[in-house]
């Protein structure tokens, strides 16, 4: 039998680079193993600038701009065979990092030619491995929110947003625990949804990334004994904060990564409201509540010509969950570590990348899903003709104001509406016999008998105003 490992291109093991690659193509240029690599150049070449810029290191001169140009460039047009060149020094040295160091050493040699005057060894000068690592992981997570993960997220969160304006005057019978209860509007119920995601892509967007560069085990031990006279901590936090990122003036060999640990939780807490939307909106088409879409071309069900199965929501719901699998371990072991180093997160960091895969996958499936919707107000009216009952609660809370307010005959209204609606289904006209029994005010009767199910909606419509405008948050 043929060995599918030794086919060619290689068949991808994981889902997310086989069946559900366009969706998270996206985040190839930010959390792959290329994009690390291309970062990590990116960190060394801006580095080296820095100390020939700031003349650190006395005697060296500064690169001229046509030189920092021609470094930038190597960054700017790093590709398919400098990746390869990359994966080849790899081989030899056995060590990323210091594959990137001799990477660059390589260009250098052609930019500067026989006008190097020893800048080639400022290259990776005063660093440990994580210094590059940590910065390069900072930019690679802050590229990846800030330009691919939050627009999917805030462009879904949108839609919920406008499809709870659309449907913010449409009665809804609501079900807690289960069980028929006040009836609402099927906006609200989904505005509450878009409210939750908002204030989390809030925390996303307030995210801190930090990052650190003083050496071996925080000290700036190394930096110190080559060039005495230098104030490090200010070099190091003005070449971090020039890169975009929050300087962090006290760790260990290692960033001590709290901040991702905090911006993998909301993510995550995203994901799990995002889950709560899929389940709700699942229920709602099992219920009749919401028709989707037909003629798009699908097969619903491979037996049954009459299924629209809910896919998209299934789908998104099972990479919500590995998704925040990914994100927990994450957050959980990335802000430990022994003494002043340990590898645990080199390996764990290599997740980032599919932890937001499965999330940006499950954005996609809900955006689609949504996209086939259409209410069904009719079904949602017909349930609220169904349970009369609910009015019990309406009524009963009158007479106890009515009774607060020395109104005779207003004893026991939970009683009395809990033998008239309690296990048992009861019709308008029935509710309106009851009413008329009561004794109530003229004006409150009148009320009552006026109100049915589909008009008991409180203030609902009103609450979905309480929804930031669209795009408001971003």
């Amino acid at each position: 039998m043929a060995r599918l490992a030794d086919a060619s291109p290689p068949i991808a093991l994981g889902a997310l680079d086989g069946r559900y690659r366009a969706a998270v193509a996206p985040l190839v240029d930010h959390l792959s193993e290329a994009a690390l690599n291309r970062e990590r150049v990116r960190v060394e070449v801006e580095w080296l600038i820095h100390l020939t810029d700031h003349a650190v290191v006395p005697g060296v001169p500064a690169l001229t701009p046509d030189q920092q140009s021609r470094l930038r460039a190597v960054v700017d047009d790093f590709g398919p065979d400098e990746i390869a060149e990359l994966a080849q020094i790899e081989r030899e040295t056995v060590h990323d990092v210091k594959a990137v160091e001799y990477f660059l050493k390589r260009r250098l040699a052609s930019i500067l030619g026989e006008e190097a005057h020893g800048i080639p060894e400022l290259v990776h000068f005063g660093c440990t491995s994580e210094d590059i690592n940590n910065l390069s992981y900072a930019l690679m997570v802050r590229g990846a929110v800030t330009a691919v993960w939050l627009p999917r997220a805030t462009a879904l969160a949108d839609t919920v947003g406008e499809l709870a304006r659309d449907l913010r005057d449409v009665p809804l019978l609501a079900h807690t625990h289960g069980q028929p209860a006040t009836p609402t509007t099927m906006g609200k119920e989904l505005a509450v949804l878009a409210f939750r995601l908002d204030r989390q892509l809030r925390r996303v967007r307030g995210a801190d990334y930090l990052g650190k560069l003083n050496g071996a085990t925080g000290t700036y031990g190394a930096h110190v004994a080559a060039v005495p006279d230098a104030d490090w901590p200010a070099i190091s936090r003005e070449f971090v904060e020039g890169l975009g990122l929050t300087w962090n003036p006290l760790t260990t060999q290692i960033e001590s990564h709290d901040w991702q640990a905090e911006l993998y939780a909301d993510v995550a807490r995203f994901g799990r409201v995002l889950h709560n939307l899929c389940t709700d909106v699942w229920t709602y088409i099992s219920m009749g509540y919401f028709a989707q879409v037909r003629g798009q071309g699908t097969v619903g069900s491979s037996t049954m010509p009459h299924k629209v199965n809910p896919i998209r929501f299934e789908n998104a719901e099972a990479n919500l969950e590995v998704s925040a699998a990914l994100l927990d371990v994450l957050a959980s072991t990335l802000v430990q570590s022994r003494l002043q180093r340990d590898l645990t997160d080199s390996s764990m960091q290599r997740n980032i990348g599919t932890a937001f895969g499965h999330s940006l996958l499950a954005i996609d499936n809900v955006a689609r899903g949504l996209a086939g919707l259409d209410a069904v107000p009719e079904a949602m009216a017909a349930d609220l003709e169904a349970n009369w009952e609910v009015l019990g609660e309406p009524i009963q809370s009158a007479m106890r104001a009515l009774g607060a307010q020395g109104v005779a005959g207003m004893e026991n209204p939970y009683e009395r509406l809990k033998e008239l609606t309690r296990g048992r289904r009861i019709n308008g006209e029935l509710l309106r016999e009851f009413v008329r029994g009561l004794g109530l005010p003229a004006d409150v009767e009148k009320r009552f008998l006026e109100l049915t199910p589909q008009t008991y909606v409180g203030l609902a419509p009103r609450l979905v105003d309480f929804l930031a405008p669209r795009g408001a948050s971003e």
